[in-house]
């Protein structure tokens, strides 16, 4: 399992990990896979998504699966040539017909048109009507191609007069389309779509026109009805979807960040894993539990936020994190400042308030340079906002201050191995146990990296070293059936993780760690499509913690990958409730809207939704 800069998030061993300091959300890894799948990932109705706990899978539709296999697979060259006569051949074409024209027509020209009014059209036989309508289309064609588009725009409407086809809404479109008139865009492309629902064209020109009117939710709809009924083959329409994906959800996003309250903490799980990335150490002297102090003071309200973290539930989160703001409101805090300013900032960025955590651990660093947790979790702040340079800068300067605080060496660790830089995070998660052996994380990321590296043998090794030195911990047992699970080492896997589930019990029956419960689902669901089982686990996983986003997303999947859309919709829409940054809502929110548009085509376009379906679509998710 890879843990983010400076916690050990419930990823997946092969999964590239975030810049967050705490657990890493479902959304980022997803992105992750999305980037470099752009023509698939996005349009929800060709490709269902599942996150596992050995990683992501993607099932594509059997129908795309078949006809890659029964095509032989082209060298580089040969795809550069056939791509080459694919562009000069789409040339010619564009080059003898500007809008869509049959090759049997012919260009009249401008006096041998008919004149045509209502009044003309009414009288005339519908051979007559037929005949004009070609011909008014053909010179309407020979005008576009001259940029002559109000000329074009007329010869379109008298023969739209003669014949309401949509080949000639769709080209008068075109014209409006060139002169930026984007409402009679939308206008003429409607009128031929109801014409003929299925014309491609006249979709993405509405789409485009959408887009120019910023109504992306209507041009996200319309493109990806598009690429239905292209089979997902027009990679130009596929980006599209991709980018009003974003747009969509940004816009959305906007909302939820204005209606998010700043003071939530995310899920026990996720805050219990941002605390243990660090090494446990003993409270300063005079803040133990043996200790009686005022509560009305603020060394007294810091005691009893430290007193509240131990207890590992939300409620005791909740009641630290408001002790810690309270403590430095108090104030008087003598040599217990710079703690303080560490912890309320640590709360704060846990909130997603990363500019106030970043004051705080300022603060906290100016007060005692020698602390140099403080240095890691600014770090690890500078992180999540994408400056590596300042936080390989923050780490370095933990490391000047003591180059013996194995911490520093885990979490520079963790920098590299977000980065893909596996060798140089292999040395320091050793220099870290070197330093101190008795952290399990660094020996659980140090197997992960060995396996990231194709050293399987040697990150099994160290796992099953592990288990001997560590068989008290589920963490080792959850992260060791990950990579088993990984290896479709499915029966092995599933008793780690009910080893894992059960130690969990014990030790922490109000707080324990769902990630195993979620492991053994997504297990069951691979080894035999097991889904009823697989949602029990994931129900179980949100009565114990009701907010785990990784519990959510997955359960969203489970329900997608069985056709249930509209409640993986309700399930993806809670996960953007759920997300702690910008970025987190706004890829929860890019799935939401995703499974949304499905519902939308297959209401909006009937006969899509049953091409869908023989394409392997939301009944076919999951084969």
């Amino acid at each position: 399992m890879s843990r983010a800069s400076t916690a050990p998030p419930p990823m997946p061993p092969l999964s590239k990990p975030v810049a967050v300091p705490v657990e890493s959300s479902v959304w980022d890894r997803l992105t992750n896979w999305a980037s470099e799948n752009k023509a698939l990932v996005y349009t929800i109705a060709g490709v269902a998504v599942v996150v596992t706990g050995a990683g992501v899978v993607y099932y594509v539709n059997d129908s795309s699966k078949t006809k890659a296999a029964s095509q032989p697979k082209l060298s580089k060259k040969e795809k550069r040539k056939r791509k080459e006569a694919e562009r000069q051949a789409e040339a010619q074409k564009n080059s003898t017909t500007s809008t869509e024209q049959p090759k049997s027509a012919t260009v009249e020209s401008a006096d041998e048109l008919p004149e045509i009014d209502e009044d003309i059209v009414s009288s005339l036989t519908p051979q007559q009507r037929q005949d004009y309508a070609l011909k008014l289309k053909n010179a309407g064609n020979k005008a576009y191609g001259s940029k002559d588009y109000n000329s074009a725009i007329d010869l379109y409407s008298k023969a739209i007069l003669c014949k309401p086809d949509p080949i000639f809404f769709s080209n008068r479109a075109a014209c409006h389309n060139a002169l930026s008139e984007w409402e009679r865009v939308v206008e003429d492309t409607t009128a031929a779509i109801n014409l003929d629902p299925l014309y491609v064209k006249a979709l993405n020109r509405r789409a485009n026109a959408y887009e120019h009117l910023n109504k992306y939710s209507e041009s996200l709809l319309d493109f990806t009805a598009s690429c239905i009924i292209d089979e997902f083959k027009n990679e130009s329409s596929a980006s599209s979807v991709e980018k009003l994906l974003k747009k969509v959800a940004e816009q959305k996003a906007e909302e939820i960040i204005k209606a998010k309250d700043p003071n939530k903490l995310p899920s026990p799980t996720f805050v219990s894993n941002y605390i243990q990335s660090f090494r446990v150490k003993p409270r300063p002297a005079g803040l133990e539990d043996s200790v009686q102090l005022d509560e009305n003071t603020g060394e007294g309200q810091l005691q009893l936020g430290l007193q509240a973290m131990d207890r590992k539930t939300h409620e005791g989160y909740e009641e630290a994190a408001t002790a810690f703001e309270k403590a430095l409101e108090l104030g008087d805090l003598g040599e217990y400042e710079a703690l303080a300013y560490n912890l309320r900032g640590t709360f704060r960025c846990l909130r997603g308030s990363q500019e106030l955590a970043l004051q705080d651990m300022d603060k906290s660093i100016e007060l005692d340079p020698s602390m140099t947790q403080s240095f890691v979790k600014r770090a690890s702040m500078h992180l999540e906002m994408g400056a590596r340079d300042k936080a390989a800068e923050d780490l370095q300067k933990a490391v000047e201050q003591n180059d013996r605080d194995p911490d520093i060496y885990y979490h520079r660790a963790q920098l590299h191995f977000i980065h893909g830089e596996y060798n140089e995070a292999a040395k320091d998660y050793q220099k870290s146990i070197d330093l101190d052996g008795s952290f399990i994380f660094s020996h659980i990321q140090l197997g992960v990296t060995q396996y990231k590296l194709g050293s399987v043998a040697s990150s099994m090794a160290t796992f099953r070293r592990c288990i001997k030195n560590f068989e008290k911990v589920p963490d080792v047992y959850n992260y060791y059936g990950e990579l088993l699970l990984d290896q479709s080492k499915y029966d092995e896997a599933i008793q780690k993780f009910d080893t894992a589930m059960e130690m969990e019990k014990q030790a922490k029956p109000m707080a324990m760690n769902v990630l195993p419960l979620i492991n053994k689902a997504l297990a069951l669901f691979q080894q035999n499509n097991e889904f009823t089982e697989a949602e029990k686990l994931c129900e179980k996983a949100l009565i114990i913690d009701p907010e785990c986003d990784i519990a959510v997303a997955t359960m969203a999947q489970l329900l997608l990958q069985q056709g249930k859309v509209t409640e993986a919709l309700g399930y993806f829409e809670r996960a953007a409730e759920l997300a702690r940054t910008p970025g987190e809502i706004v890829n929860a929110l890019s799935y939401a809207e995703a499974t949304r548009t499905q519902l939308q085509v297959q209401e909006k376009y009937p006969s899509l939704a049953a091409k869908l379906q023989g394409m392997g679509g939301p009944s076919a998710f999951g084969r």
